[in-house]
This record gives C-alpha cells, structure tokens and sequence, in this order.
C-alpha cells in the first residue's frame, strides 16, 4: 500500500483512481497529475516504484492544496466568516445551511434529526 502525504492509497486500484484518496484530489486532478509525473494513469498503485511515488509527492507538495493544508484554509476561511459575524458566518455558527436553501423543509443535513415540539393542539381541540 503505496503512502502519500501521509495516507495510505490502495494498492489494488489503478493511480488515477487511489490517488482520489487524498483529501482535495478529484478525478481531473489524479489524471493531471499522473500526466505531469509521466506515469500510466491505467497502472496499479502497487506497481508503482519508489521514483514514481517521490515524483507524485513532490508534485502534490510543489503545486496542489491537499489534505492537511486544505483543511487547514477551509477551517480557518469559516473562523474568519464567523469573526467578522457576516450572514454567512452566522449561519456556520447556528448550524443551518449556508447558501440560500430553504430551512422550513428539507435542511436535515445539517440541522439534524427532527425534534418534535410536544403540546401542540390543532384547532379541533379548542372548541
């Protein structure tokens, strides 16, 4: 199992595929990557030699944003929304979606489970 910046790829995959693995590497990125490093997009990760791991590791570390770096940004960029207490930031920090959806239905993901409000009455029982 061939490991790059700290992660452990999978052996039994083609590159272009283990190399998705890593936190801020999409399908387009694996196969620029492998074109910049000159290595078969097609060939197993564990067929890959050492030469051809270093040569990905220091491109990623050269040119990309990946793993903990990007987490890094990405946390602070929300720190600096909910510092400056912009729209955005408030909504980070109460928990509900940020980019315009609805929140009357349809915000589970990020509002969680329903929590069902006890004691209420419908207009029947009040007569």
């Amino acid at each position: 199992m061939p490991r790059l910046l700290g992660v452990d790829i999978p052996a039994d995959r083609p590159a272009v595929v283990s190399l998705t693995y890593l936190y801020g590497v999409g399908p387009r990125t694996a196969r620029e990557l492998c074109h910049k490093a000159g290595i078969n997009p097609q060939l197993r990760a564990r067929e890959l030699g050492e030469d051809e791991v270093a040569r990905l590791a220091a491109l990623l570390d050269k040119d990309y944003v990946v793993e903990g770096q990007l987490r890094r940004q990405t946390s602070q960029n929300i720190s600096r929304l909910r510092d400056i207490a912009c729209y955005r930031g408030l909504r980070h920090r109460r928990g509900l979606p940020v980019r315009g959806q609805r929140t009357k239905t349809n915000a589970r993901t990020r509002k969680g489970p329903k929590k069902t409000v006890a004691g209420k009455k419908g207009v029947k029982d009040l007569r």
